[in-house]
């Protein structure tokens, strides 16, 4: 491989400025939001008693998910040795970092009291799950911070293999923590499986590649630096290989619960009789964002195309949205099982009712924000700092490339 060499990006186009202007408006939008509904009290969202994550939890928990997968690429890198990666590292930390702060700027701004963090910080629990993700995400901060400081000093650069090791770590350990939140509840139906770790993991791989596909097309493409074939396949091989993963922890997950008596009102729910939920789940979640970018991935024509892998991510986010959406607020929308093997007639506390849930224009506002939160860093760092190589050609990054 050629001597990789680093560049910020100009960023003196009137398209960078419309982009950082837009991203700065929806930014906008998401703050006033969050003011809204904290002014206004929570009444004004969709959440209820009963549907106590909302949308900006979906939203949420999507971005900290694909941070620890945006990290993937860096991984491959250091971790398992893989030079033609190694270029792509910088860009990976950063949009890791990036996500991360979208992520915990919408859960943040969700608490009702914004001003309350400081108890969450300072009192724990540590039989609670909850408490155990403070030290995840504020850990993966610091560790991807020396990581990505390893990697662009010189200096120290002889540590970037342990740094990367440590990181890789880190975040399956983080990844993990937060498919536990939903494992470790045994109240939910929908829940309590010890199968949501490994399968948040993974749903971290499919994500965050997706996420950092498109970042990288069009950094390249707006930059009109060169990107060769040759990164952009291998990435969008790797891709299919996650999402494919992905449905096969799903189909797991649901034939486990459809083998215990106890599960089959919830999967019913779910899978025939939830409606919006049962929508999401299959034509959402399994066929938009995962048969059909599966097709297209590894279609003899489609797959070669920059545009229809393009397309091909967008549906897989798309898909995980959906699949978000359907593990947290189906999760809470199917009746809590407070008196088992028993059924009751009446109740003023909806006891055996479905919940409903509507997301307001607040909610959605919230959720966009903190991804053009994610967005904006990235579009500055790249300007200020050394996180893309001047060319990602073929000849430069494949040793073995033919002329």
């Amino acid at each position: 491989m050629k001597k990789i060499v680093y560049r910020e990006l100009e960023g003196t186009s009137n398209g960078y400025y419309t982009l950082l202007g837009a991203l700065g408006l929806v930014l906008a939008f998401g703050l006033g939001a969050a003011y809204f509904m904290e002014h206004s009290g929570h009444y004004v969202t969709g959440m209820t008693n009963q549907i106590v994550w909302g949308m900006p939890h979906v939203f949420a928990v999507f971005l900290i998910v694909s941070a620890s997968g945006a990290l993937n690429v860096a991984s491959i890198s250091s971790v398992f040795n893989k030079p033609m990666y190694k270029p792509l590292a910088r860009l990976s930390g950063l949009l890791a970092i990036a996500l991360l702060a979208g992520g915990l700027m919408i859960l943040v701004l969700d608490l009702g009291r914004p001003d309350r963090l400081i108890v969450a910080m300072t009192y724990y629990n540590f039989k609670s799950i909850f408490a155990w993700n403070i030290f995840l995400y504020t850990g993966f901060f610091a560790i991807v911070g020396v990581y990505l400081w390893v990697m662009m000093d010189r200096t120290v650069n002889q540590y970037s293999k342990y740094a990367g090791f440590f990181a890789f770590i880190w975040r399956l350990i983080l990844t993990t923590g937060t498919g536990s939140i939903f494992g470790f509840l045994v109240a939910r139906q929908a829940y309590d499986a010890a199968i949501m770790a490994p399968m948040f993991v993974i749903m971290s791989f499919s994500f965050g590649l997706a996420i950092f596909i498109l970042v990288l097309m069009v950094s390249y493409q707006w930059s009109e630096r060169p990107l060769g074939d040759k990164i952009i396949f291998r990435l969008k091989n790797l891709l299919g290989v996650f999402v494919a993963a992905v449905l096969y922890f799903v189909l797991v997950y649901h034939l486990t619960n459809l083998y215990a008596t106890e599960h089959h009102g919830v999967e019913a729910f779910i899978l025939l009789e939830g409606g919006l939920f049962t929508k999401l789940f299959w034509m959402g979640q399994v066929v938009m964002g995962g048969l059909v970018p599966i097709a297209m991935l590894y279609h003899p024509s489609l797959g070669q195309s920059r545009g229809m892998i393009a397309i091909a991510c967008l549906l897989v986010i798309l898909g995980g949205l959906s699949q978000i959406y359907v593990i947290i607020i189906g999760g809470q929308a199917y009746p809590l099982e407070l008196f088992p093997n028993m059924e009751v007639i009446s109740s003023s506390f909806y006891d055996g009712q479905i919940n409903t849930y509507t997301p307001s224009a607040p909610e959605f506002l919230l959720g966009l924000g903190g991804m053009a939160v994610a967005l904006l860093i990235v579009t500055v760092a790249v300007k200020f700092l050394q996180f893309l190589p001047l060319t990602l050609a073929d000849e430069v990054i494949d040793p073995h490339h033919k002329a």
